[in-house]
């Protein structure tokens, strides 16, 4: 496996296990006699924003501009640099949003208002995958964690298009004229043959602020900007030298704070009445259900009607504990919650939800994979293209 790769799930799989640390905190904190410091630390007010804001719209635009990268870097000169290899993860990733979506209609969709969160089981999280599958070693084959990380960058793709299209209220015209004038300027760099990265970031900055302003929310900005850096055959490409900067701060930094932040629910006078509300169980049964049921039954269509071929030295068994933790839809499902629904009661049901539906798919998902990896040679492995 070449080493960028590698580095990349070795920052994923570590960063990971800081998010989860970081998600077990502020549940913890939020039940803690703690709790009203830590919600009125978050509601408090740092300029313009409170701190919840900038966390989720400045800092995780930072988040969205490294998930543009890798989008990018994947199908430029990445594993879906072919057609061949896009098939199998965009026929996954395309199910695995379209069925967790349908499930969460058909369970919360008829109760008025909540039809607006259709699209929070849809995302999974690549973080907090990678990092479940990496506690697995060895019995999680290489191919394996490549599918997982080539379907979660296509999940992405789709993700972003969802916040684009579906969750943006209204639309400022100067100010997205003004976003797409900068990011004209900031194409224009890279035709220019400009390498050095200050003017993409200072550009980036005002690409952030434009988009901010237009009404589409302003983490696109990190992935429109992401689309105008540079992309090379050596290592020291814009892109790629902005990417291994940025991974770091993202993955140890942003994103287990973006979890602190948004992960901490209050469980105190919580039922099971309450678990069993039509929203959190919608969202739990969009992440659980609907996940595997899309991933996988959409990659055994694929495979037996010779659409793609299976990721090589795998088992159907390993590629169904994958499906189950592409149920972890943390962080992005947590960020789609919160752009779905203004209400706090109702924040609170998703994440809730999200916990619960992740929760689950990680557990079942590693217990299926380390099973799978004991009895590697009893499980029938998925067949090859001809």
């Amino acid at each position: 496996m070449a080493s960028p790769i590698r580095d990349f799930l070795g920052t994923e799989a570590a960063g990971g296990v800081v998010l989860i640390l970081a998600a077990g905190a502020a549940m913890l904190v939020a039940n803690s006699p703690f709790s009203e410091a830590y919600f009125q630390a978050l509601h408090a007010m740092a300029g313009p924003l409170s701190l919840l804001h900038w966390i989720n719209d400045a800092l995780m635009a930072l988040f969205f501009l490294l998930v543009g990268l890798e989008i990018k870097r994947e199908f430029i000169s990445g594993h879906l640099a072919r057609w061949s290899d896009r098939i199998l993860p965009c026929i996954a990733a395309a199910a695995g949003m379209a069925v967790p979506a349908l499930l969460f209609m058909a369970i919360a969709g008829r109760t008025a208002g909540l039809a607006r969160g259709w699209a929070i089981p849809t995302a999974t999280d690549i973080a907090f995958a990678i990092g479940v599958l990496a506690l697995l070693g060895s019995r999680a084959p290489t191919s394996l964690k490549l599918f997982l990380t080539t379907v979660a960058i296509v999940d992405d793709m789709g993700a972003v298009a969802i916040i684009a299209l579906a969750y943006t209220p209204a639309i400022s015209g100067p100010a997205l004229l003004g976003a797409a004038l900068i990011f004209a300027a900031m194409v224009a760099l890279g035709r220019f043959g400009i390498s050095a990265l200050w003017p993409y970031l200072l550009l980036a900055a005002g690409l952030w602020l434009a988009v901010l302003l237009s009404g589409v929310h302003a983490t696109i900005a990190g992935v429109l900007a992401a689309l105008a850096v540079p992309i090379g055959d050596d290592e020291q490409s814009p892109l790629r030298r902005l990417e291994h900067r940025l991974h770091p701060w993202v993955a140890f930094g942003i994103v287990p704070l973006f979890g602190f932040a948004n992960a901490g629910v209050s469980l105190g006078g919580i039922g099971v009445g309450d678990l069993l509300a039509p929203l959190p169980l919608g969202v739990a049964a969009g992440l659980f259900l609907g996940k595997q049921i899309g991933i996988f039954g959409s990659v055994r269509l694929a495979v037996a009607w010779r659409l793609a071929a299976a990721p090589a030295g795998t088992g159907w068994v390993q590629l169904y504990g994958v499906a189950l933790l592409c149920g972890i839809g943390f962080t992005m499902s947590l960020f789609i919650g919160g752009l779905a629904f203004d209400d706090p009661l109702l924040g609170d049901e998703v994440k809730i939800g999200v916990l619960g539906g992740s929760v689950l798919s990680a557990l079942c998902g590693y217990a299926l994979l380390w099973w799978a990896g004991r009895n590697a040679v009893a499980n029938p492995a998925c067949p090859s293209m001809p």
